[in-house]
């Protein structure tokens, strides 16, 4: 807790208080929605107290805050993944400090696999629910401060929102799909087995991220509306490539920022 109050400090000393309505956190190849961010102020991570550094080609380290069409966000410029070495509370920490700078909303974005044999890549995959094979970063000393000790994960990802969402993509005409994301370790990308493992057990998208996020963000009742980018289809022979994640992330990308200007707009 004294981590995450002097990062707190910091910050609102840094930015003079600026409260943010909405964070944002951006994955794989996704940064460039911040481009849609009129900047009021840029932090490196490096900058701030206890803080973790990303190490993630892709993922620039870096929180923008500013406005969108008047609202005030946050962006998140890269996340941390237990993959890196990272404990959970460090994957974490930035959606505690977050929280207590004021955010109400937190969307989250992922370049994910794509489980679900309809899906083609590029699809836009709104998050409807998660399977969490991660290590819960709950476990350990429950922080009062924050919610209970045993949260309920009933509605993780807003269905109000998502409802919002659907609207919107509706009358900009952006095609969505629809499913559960599930979250592992990484850093491997999946064998043929656990891709059949993974729809087997309802899965729809596969990742290295996010499910962390959204637990901790849900353990302090702040909604959530979550997006995967399918960068690649795990059941084909195509090989899996950090690279061409990258790419297929940025391409999709555009759609996804478009569709998340307009809902943040709405909130």
């Amino acid at each position: 807790m004294d981590k995450i109050l002097t990062a707190v400090d910091y910050l609102r000393s840094a930015t003079s208080d600026f409260q943010p309505e909405v964070a944002v956190i951006l994955g794989t190849g996704l940064g460039d929605f911040a481009d849609n961010i009129t900047p009021y102020k840029v932090i490196e991570y490096s900058d701030i107290p206890n803080m973790p550094v990303s190490t993630v080609e892709g993922h620039k380290g870096r929180l923008i805050f500013g406005t969108i069409e008047g609202r005030r966000v946050v962006a998140m410029q890269g996340r941390f993944h237990y993959y890196e070495g990272y404990t959970m509370q460090q994957v974490t920490f930035p959606v505690r400090v977050l929280s207590l700078l004021g955010i109400k909303y937190l969307f989250v974005s992922n370049a994910a696999g794509g489980v679900n044999t309809s899906f083609c890549v590029g699809d836009l995959m709104v998050i409807t629910d998660h399977i969490n094979l991660l290590p819960n970063p709950l476990i350990g000393k429950n922080l009062d401060k924050f919610g209970p000790r045993f949260p309920d994960m009933h509605d993780c990802y807003s269905s109000a929102v998502r409802a919002k969402a659907t609207a919107i993509a509706e009358r900009e005409n952006i095609k969505l799909q629809y499913g559960v994301y599930v979250g592992t370790t990484g850093p491997t990308f999946e064998t043929q087995a656990e891709y059949r493992y993974f729809k087997a057990i309802g899965g729809d998208a596969v990742g290295m991220s996010t499910v962390p996020e959204v637990i901790v963000a849900r353990h302090m009742g702040i909604p959530v509306f979550g997006m995967s980018v399918i960068t690649n289809c795990g059941l084909s022979d195509v090989k899996g490539d950090h690279e061409d994640v990258q790419a297929q992330g940025r391409k999709a990308g555009l759609r996804m920022g478009r569709l998340f200007v307009e809902l943040i707009k709405t909130l």
